[in-house]
């Protein structure tokens, strides 16, 4: 069953594009978790919620910058959009990341999205 979730979707079932967009931003917050947990080095943060919410939302508010990049609607996104947004933080995780570990996150990703209609 466990094959069949993927950053909480669960792939037997149907799968909607705002579900995809929301597993994007499980899977960037994970991905990144260990830099952006330097955040709390910067800021009065003290809770481990308040770090972790603090850590979504941000990159929440970086994935709607990419929409906005690729002319995309954050609220309402489509098959299409969501390509391009896992093509947008794929080439930005590449500063930062092994291509080995970005191809990984991808293909989990892009199953998700082969799902959409």
């Amino acid at each position: 069953m466990e094959d069949n979730i993927i950053y909480g979707v669960d792939i037997s079932k149907e799968v909607t594009p705002v579900m995809v967009r929301d597993a994007i931003i499980d899977c960037f917050t994970e991905a990144h978790s260990d830099v952006l947990g330097e955040m709390k080095d910067y800021t009065d943060i003290e809770s481990k919620e308040k770090i972790e919410e603090t850590k979504r939302e941000t990159v929440k508010s970086f994935i709607e910058s990419k929409f906005k990049e690729v002319s995309g609607d954050f609220n309402n996104p489509t098959k299409k959009t969501l390509i391009q947004i896992v093509m947008e933080l794929a080439e930005y995780a590449s500063k930062f990341r092994q291509p080995i570990v970005i191809d990984r996150h991808m293909d989990e990703i892009m199953r998700l999205i082969n799902k959409l209609d």
